[in-house]
């Protein structure tokens, strides 16, 4: 029998990959505004873009941040994969929903390649190819997100009495629009006003902890659930006796899913 906090170990993953990029990008803002704001040689405007100072002395700290927060997006969908088809997690009751959190998972993949590569190849000796797999990390984490906020709506639609379920939908789906949002203007301003890009890059960067830190929000919900607990059939089983609602207050005693998606 599980104890209570074998979630935690899961759960550490995305805080920490959140913990680790919030960190990288401070000390990177901090060291350009302590050193008096210098005028790095790929830098264009009088702001410097994150690219400018992880292509400078702190390009070992940005490789080694990119690193872990590329790897920790990618683990973080992983293992809510595998607790869905695990049973720690509430499942995917069709296929569709299991298309799109496979496409999710490649979209993290993608996007956590393009964010190491973009660091390895930095702007300074290597502009074109850095700007490609900035664009790749902006395209994978993009539709990664769209994907993961389809199949989370799914997923709530089957089991509406699950509030949990709702509120994490709405929460990725707000971040990753506003996200997207600031990413195309972002494209714009790269080229138009680089200063103004600039600025949209490093809210850009320091928003996505935000959404990392949102799939430690869905990973607590295997809090108290063993393995088989959730699983599509055992659900299917319980819904033919009682409803959907009926299901979930009895599937898996005694971590019973209660209306707010808490287990008990």
């Amino acid at each position: 029998m599980p104890t209570r906090h074998q979630h935690w170990p899961y759960v550490a993953i995305p805080v920490f990959g959140a913990f680790i990029w919030f960190g990288t990008l401070l000390a990177m803002l901090v060291t350009w505004l302590a050193q008096g704001r210098p005028k790095y040689v790929s830098q264009d405007g009088s702001i410097a873009y994150i690219s400018d100072v992880g292509a400078d002395i702190l390009k070992p700290l940005f490789v080694v941040g990119a690193v872990i927060t590329g790897l920790s997006f990618f683990l973080a969908l992983s293992i809510e994969r595998w607790l869905r088809h695990s049973g720690r997690l509430i499942p995917n009751m069709r296929r569709r929903e299991r298309v799109f959190s496979s496409l999710a998972i490649l979209g993290s993949f993608i996007g956590g390649a393009g964010l190491i590569l973009l660091s390895g190849f930095d702007t300074k000796r290597y502009t074109t190819l850095h700007r490609l797999f900035l664009l790749i990390f902006i395209l994978g984490v993009g539709l990664s997100a769209i994907f993961t906020v389809i199949e989370y709506r799914w997923i709530s639609h089957d089991f509406v009495e699950i509030r949990k379920l709702k509120v994490a939908y709405v929460m990725k789906g707000i971040i990753a629009g506003i996200l997207i949002l600031l990413a195309i203007a972002f494209a714009v301003a790269l080229y138009k006003a680089p200063d103004v890009g600039a600025v949209l890059e490093w809210t850009i960067a320091f928003g996505y902890t935000f959404y990392l830190l949102t799939f430690a929000y869905d990973l607590r919900m295997a809090k108290g659930v063993h393995r088989g607990q959730l699983s599509k059939e055992r659900i299917l089983a319980q819904q033919e006796r009682g409803g959907n609602a009926a299901a979930m207050r009895t599937v898996g005693q005694p971590g019973v899913v209660n209306g707010n998606g808490y287990h008990h």
